[in-house]
């Protein structure tokens, strides 16, 4: 199932699920991590189907090659796994900057006033070491205004769903005691994460309003949505990197 923010043009943008495509098996959808072993031409035409949405041929597609840093770069050309950034900007109208996710936040950004666009992967290292901040800044540097820019936080994984430990919780509090409030007590000393809550607040920080969220989680919602963490607790990923991820993208 797409979601579709309601602050962003639903031509210039789409935060795909799970449904259609052609992978099979543990990747059965629209499987676009290339980094996994599913098959090759199948992760190929789930690209091409994405890309399709938009008009576009999957060469236009900027795919990051993501870790859980802050790292924000500008594109100008669209590569494939080459540029190793967790948030990317661009003012070109032949790009589709991509975010792969399955359970981090995917973080879509527009100014099309001013006709600069950006996408960050929102991970709870990315999102605490400032990758969001750091995209809308690049931005602002490419001529986006605050005032201008919408925010779109696509399906992530849910507070109910997100349970993590003292250390977790202590990195946090550490930097601000005021990022407590992200958390709600769990069992057994353990605390459940609100990172859809965290990504807004840190926008929020930073001067932009207009943010929408999607509320959808994407550990409970297995029809319609890929979860590393939920595929991690049904022993199903076998390897480092082999799991389906989804896409977010958005086009000026």
């Amino acid at each position: 199932m797409s979601y579709f923010a309601p602050n962003i043009p639903k031509s210039k943008h789409c935060f795909f699920g799970s449904a259609g495509g052609f992978s099979v098996g543990f990747y059965q959808g629209l499987n676009v991590n290339t980094k996994s072993d599913d098959d090759k031409n199948c992760v190929q035409a789930n690209l091409n189907e994405a890309a399709a949405y938009f008009g576009k041929d999957s060469s236009n597609l900027h795919l990051l090659n993501q870790g859980v840093s802050s790292v924000v770069e500008y594109v100008d050309e669209p590569t494939r796994d080459m540029m190793q950034a967790d948030g990317v900007v661009t003012d070109k109208h032949n790009i589709i900057l991509c975010i792969r996710t399955a359970d981090c936040a995917p973080v879509l950004l527009a100014d099309y006033e001013n006709g600069v666009i950006g996408a960050a992967h929102a991970g709870w290292r990315g999102a605490l070491g400032g990758v969001i901040e750091n995209t809308i800044n690049l931005m602002i540097k490419k001529g986006a205004e605050p005032d201008k820019i919408s925010a779109a936080i696509g399906p992530c994984i849910g507070q109910a769903s997100y349970e993590v430990d003292e250390i977790f919780y202590g990195q946090f509090v550490e930097k601000h005691a005021d990022f407590a409030r992200f958390f709600i007590d769990g069992k057994f000393k353990h605390y459940q994460f609100d990172l859809e809550a965290f990504c807004k607040n840190r926008l929020n920080n930073i001067g932009i309003d207009n943010v929408s969220i999607s509320n959808m989680d994407t550990y409970s919602l297995a029809n319609d949505y890929y979860s590393f963490r939920r595929f991690t607790h049904q022993n199903l990923v076998k390897k480092p990197k082999c799991f389906p991820t989804e896409l977010s993208a958005i086009v000026l």
